[in-house]
């Protein structure tokens, strides 16, 4: 799913080709495929209110300057914090935090965190934007 929607920055194909495409290429778990099918349709779908969700929880870092990756990164997780009932909040902000830190290291894994973390508390606050599930809030920025 990052790689469809990090391919998809580039402009070429949409994300959910991209997706398609990797998909057909493996034989993984079906609910697997349906699960990333979620993510990256919930962030297709729902991009001006993620990116507003970004830029709210880090003012100082707008949308268009991130790397890539770092977009891709915020945008899948915050989907997955907000569209799926799969997993506790702390636990995918876990998991992409520690993907920030493999793919761009420990200021990624920061803004990631933090931006994660803002997101979940204002779910549990009920703050407007997309429809969201009950979380719980993130976890803590762990030194390394």
């Amino acid at each position: 799913m990052v790689a469809a929607l990090f391919e998809a920055e580039f402009g070429q194909r949409t994300a959910t080709a991209v997706l398609e495409r990797h998909l057909g290429e493996s034989e993984g778990d079906p609910e697997t495929a349906r699960y990333a099918r979620l993510i990256v349709e919930a962030a297709v779908a729902h991009r001006d209110q993620i990116d507003a969700r970004i830029e709210a929880a880090a003012p100082q870092y707008p949308v268009v300057t991130l790397a890539r990756m770092d977009r891709v990164l915020l945008r899948a997780g915050i989907c997955e914090v907000l569209h799926s009932p799969a997993a506790p909040a702390r636990v995918a902000i876990a998991e992409w935090v520690e993907l920030a830190r493999v793919y761009g290291g420990d200021p990624a894994r920061r803004l990631v965190n933090g931006v994660l973390g803002r997101v979940a508390r204002d779910v549990a606050a009920g703050a407007e934007g997309p429809p969201p599930a009950p979380r719980s809030t993130a976890v803590p920025d762990a030194q390394e």
